[in-house]
């Protein structure tokens, strides 16, 4: 079970507060009580800009997978079937993939990078490995709370690699199928899995029952690999 850290002395304001780009409040703190209290709340961090002052965010409408909506298209299939997928055995370097400077639009500093990896030392946030012949070619890194998994970034290093990690997760967390996959934003890429977009309000009126969901078998300490079932 994950060890829940020291309350955060902070208080958020109330998620429909947020401006037109999603942006609740600033300043705050990165520890690890603050950050799931932004979760438990509707909020996300990331940074105004890299190394700014971390915003928290709560955008409208919200980018949602439901684990039976998942799409797994033709060419998807064939591609699962080269890959394995692992459970938190190279998470840092599944950050360090998502973290590249190189990417386009990069926003993990290294005051994230070290947030996330304290919360995944208290059992709190998880990589998802995809790799072929002992090496890794893609992955996703994400939070764990109750039935809540909020995916936060992902990254590849071949064709579909990341596609095929959220796939594995979904997989993963059909212990029960009360789950629910947080992508925050929507994009076609994620659209074309079966993320849709629904209203914040929505959204925080199904996290209580979300949250109080048994955590998932697909993070206990013995659970390192993910069989994906083969698609037509």
């Amino acid at each position: 079970m994950p060890i829940e850290p020291p309350q955060s002395p902070w208080n958020f304001p109330p998620v429909d507060e947020a401006d037109a780009s999603g942006l609740v409040g600033i300043g705050a703190d990165d520890e690890p009580g603050t950050i799931l209290a932004a979760y438990r709340s509707g909020l996300f961090p990331m940074p105004i800009e890299p190394g700014g002052l971390l915003g928290w965010w709560s955008p409208d409408p919200r980018g949602l997978l439901e684990l039976g909506d998942l799409h797994v298209s033709r060419s998807l299939a064939r591609s699962l079937r080269t890959f394995e997928f692992r459970v938190n055995t190279a998470f840092d370097e599944v950050l360090a993939g998502c973290a590249d400077p190189s990417r386009p639009h990069g926003w993990i500093d290294d005051r994230i990078k070290s947030a996330y990896r304290r919360l995944h030392d208290l059992g709190w946030c998880h990589s998802i490995e995809t790799w072929r012949d002992g090496e890794l070619l893609g992955g996703l890194y994400g939070i764990a709370v109750g039935g809540l998994f909020a995916a936060e970034s992902k990254f590849h290093r071949v064709a579909d690699a990341s596609k095929a990690a959220v796939v594995a997760l979904v997989d993963g967390l059909r212990d029960d199928e009360r789950r629910l996959v947080d992508v925050q934003w929507s994009t076609p890429h994620l659209a074309s899995l079966g993320v849709a977009e629904r209203s914040r309000s929505d959204y925080v009126a199904q996290l209580p029952a979300l949250l109080e969901t048994p955590p998932s078998v697909l993070f206990a300490d013995e659970r390192r690999t993910i069989t994906v079932p083969p698609r037509a």
